[in-house]
């Protein structure tokens, strides 16, 4: 596809005077049109393991959140003629630089006519553009929903069922001579299901089903909002009618602002995309499309377009969530923990589910600086509960918030000068309890890119939905400051560093006095050819944390060291085969003690026939022990996401099929197994397995009409 492009019109006018430049840009000003006659290239499909794991060779904690909001930009991807920076900007694919020539492009010449146009743009070279090529598309008019509807962008319907071959307790019969007395519910066999009926930029429509191993197979109580299937999400969503940006029923998420009080989609941190990651784009109502039971709305959202240039969005939820309830003296009954695994396999996990009804109303107000070149914006948020919500009393909850309401509200802005983008947000809690975050990206030239930030979470910062950058896994208790920067010395080489300073004023779990910490990362990337990279990468992160030896009453801190290393080649023939090679290295010491460390070798290997598609991975690991664990992205089902845990000694690989029976149907078949060489036993309580192998076999059919 691309080497089409090339040939057609990939130029580089560095170092050319300026009548030659003239003369290429009338070429292009009248070839373009007639490509735009022609057939677009084709959209690639992508590999979201791949490019997640381009971004964060070191899996995130919330990997699942990036890898459904990736799916959703896929699967709707933006119009470049009506995107605003901050959708481009959160596909993390352009830098500053590159964003500022698009936007100037689009200024100039006017509405884009075709993707190929994007070669004319300066800085786009192609694999910038190879990149950006599944998450664009071009709409050269406005279309009513009625024509919309006949012609959707995407329109599926896809089940996926799996299980593990070997017994796990939970699925045993009860044993005497066991100390467990309870089983899993259900059966062995989990279960999903999901239908998406969407056009970009007109209209989506979609549910979800999901039932995991060990959940009964049916059960319905509308009061607990349980449709029968364990987890049911649906969304209606209808975008760009006049003034109306966004009307949605059902589930959904909002991003605003660098994700202080509304954080969903790409609000993750520290990756080997060192650059944009500190930024979060204003991309605003989105609907919910996972299998994550918790951390969204519930209701009806809609954005209105006030001006030109300013927007307002309300949003009422009713939903309810997981609790942990206990009796109280003073309360009928309070909520000491609100968990979010979204397993109801046990009696006591099913009195959990979906007992604490939650409201949220919230607001978001915006507006745009003439020319892109910033904006500037009030987002409130105010979360009701039906249950008095106070964690268990222990000296690290002090500042946790305790009550039956949470209000907070903050502004928010950016500014764009040049090739510089400044940033900003910050938010009050009722508590009282502040945060905010701080910053600035910029391009300088073309071959480097800095970025720096500060941020400031009190310990008594109370925001539910909020998912701005932190070391934590959620933004309290927490000063910080970051700096990135990225050189590309080159088109084949790249490299990448952060270094990240970080303090928690109060206690921690596990963390009995005031600690900090600090990371750094560096990132070497090798470029040869399209089908030929490979990157180097070493991370190494320092925090306090409790020494196991102090006494309980003079609690003292010890230093805990983490590093990863890792080597990667890849080696692609395209639409034949391609060969990934991994080595990584992982260690945990915690001072004084001797440490545990661990190594990991993957081969893996996908073959593309006319038909059928091969995808194969094999597998040594050897680790002390599960502290020095080893985390590897593994190819799954389209809309599945898998990062198992490597450790211990043994070997772990995988067989997956896709057969396009024709161009409608296709099926996936996925067997995988992990093999232990020094236990007899895997796992522990109702997961445990007698034995040392894991297998689990998957079948995925997925009809598009």
């Amino acid at each position: 596809m691309l080497r089409s492009m090339k040939i057609t019109y990939a130029f580089d006018l560095q170092g050319f005077p300026a009548g030659y430049s003239l003369y290429v840009t009338l070429l292009l000003g009248i070839c373009i049109p007639l490509l735009a006659i022609a057939q677009e290239p084709p959209r690639p499909e992508i590999d979201i393991n791949q490019f997640i794991a381009e971004l964060f060779p070191v899996p995130p904690d919330d990997s699942e959140e990036l890898y459904e909001a990736l799916l959703q930009l896929y699967a709707s991807p933006l119009d470049l003629n009506i995107a605003t920076p901050d959708d481009l900007a959160a596909t993390f694919i352009l830098n500053e630089e590159q964003l500022r020539a698009f936007f100037d492009y689009r200024a100039k010449a006017g509405a884009l006519l075709s993707l190929y146009e994007l070669q004319a743009i300066p800085g786009f070279d192609i694999y910038t553009i190879r990149k950006l090529l599944p998450f664009v598309t071009i709409s050269t008019k406005a279309v009513s929903i009625q024509e919309a509807l006949k012609n959707p962008g995407q329109h599926f319907l896809m089940i996926r069922s799996g299980k593990l071959i070997e017994r796990q307790k939970g699925f045993a019969p009860l044993d005497s001579n066991s100390n467990s007395v309870t089983r899993y519910q259900g059966s062995p066999f989990n279960g999903y299901l999901r239908y998406r009926n969407a056009r970009s930029g007109a209209y989506s429509i979609g549910i979800t089903l999901e039932k995991d191993s060990g959940e009964e197979i049916w059960h319905w109580n509308a009061r607990k909002q349980i449709f029968g299937i364990d987890y049911t999400s649906f969304h209606a969503q209808i975008l760009h009618r006049g003034r109306l940006k966004s009307l949605i029923i059902g589930d959904f998420q909002m991003q605003a602002g660098q994700g202080m009080i509304t954080g969903a989609g790409f609000s993750l941190g520290k990756g080997s995309e060192v650059i944009r990651t500190v930024y979060r784009s204003t991309t605003g109502l989105k609907p919910y499309t996972s299998t994550t039971e918790a951390n969204f709305f519930r209701g009806v959202a809609a954005s209105w377009s006030i001006t030109t240039r300013t927007d307002l969005t309300i949003l009422i939820s009713k939903t309810k969530r997981d609790a942990t309830q206990e009796p109280d003296s003073i309360y009928s009954g309070i909520t000491t923990s609100l968990p979010i695994t979204g397993y109801h396999r046990t009696p006591s996990e099913i009195e959990k589910h979906h007992i604490l009804r939650e409201q949220n109303m919230g607001m978001h107000f915006v507006h745009r600086f003439s020319s892109q070149k910033g904006q500037i914006g009030l987002t409130m948020l105010h979360t009701i509960y039906n249950s008095y919500i106070r964690k268990r009393d222990l000296p690290y909850n002090r500042y946790e918030f305790s009550g039956k309401q949470n209000l907070i509200a903050g502004l928010h802005g950016d500014y764009r000068w040049q090739n510089m983008r400044f940033f900003g947000e910050t938010a009050i809690s009722k508590s009282g309890g502040t945060g905010a975050i701080g910053g600035m990206i910029a391009s300088i030239g073309r071959r480097v890119d800095i970025s720096v930030m500060a941020r400031h979470y009190a310990r008594d910062f109370h925001t539910f939905y909020g998912n701005p950058i932190s070391e934590a896994t959620r933004p309290i208790n927490e000063r910080g400051a970051y700096t990135g920067v990225r050189w590309s010395p080159s088109r084949k080489w790249q490299w990448s560093a952060y270094f990240d300073y970080f303090r928690f004023p109060w206690l921690k779990y596990q963390v009995d006095k005031p600690s900090r910490g600090f990371d750094y990362f560096l990132h070497l990337l090798w470029k040869s050819s399209k089908r030929l990279n490979g990157y180097l990468l070493f991370h190494e992160k320092h925090k306090q944390v409790n020494d196991p030896a102090a006494e309980s009453n003079a609690p003292s801190l010890n230093w805990s060291v983490k590093r990863t290393a890792m080597f990667n080649i890849d080696y692609e023939i395209p639409l034949k085969c391609a060969f990934r090679t991994r080595l990584q290295y992982g260690g945990l010491k915690n001072k004084p003690s001797k440490g545990s460390n661990g190594l990991t070798i993957v081969q893996d290997v996908t073959w593309h026939l006319s038909k059928l598609e091969i995808s194969a991975r094999a597998a040594f690991f050897k680790t002390d022990d599960y502290d020095s664990r080893q985390y590897v992205y593994e190819k799954d089902m389209l809309y599945a996401f898998s990062i198992p845990a490597y450790y211990n000694t043994g070997t772990r690989h995988y067989l997956m099929l896709r057969y396009a029976v024709t161009k409608q149907l296709k099926i996936w078949l996925r067997w995988s197994q992990t093999r232990y060489s020094d236990i007899e036993k895997i796992s522990s309580g109702l997961n445990e397995i007698d034995g040392n192998k894991r297998s689990e076999a998957k079948l995925q059919v997925m009809y598009q009409f």
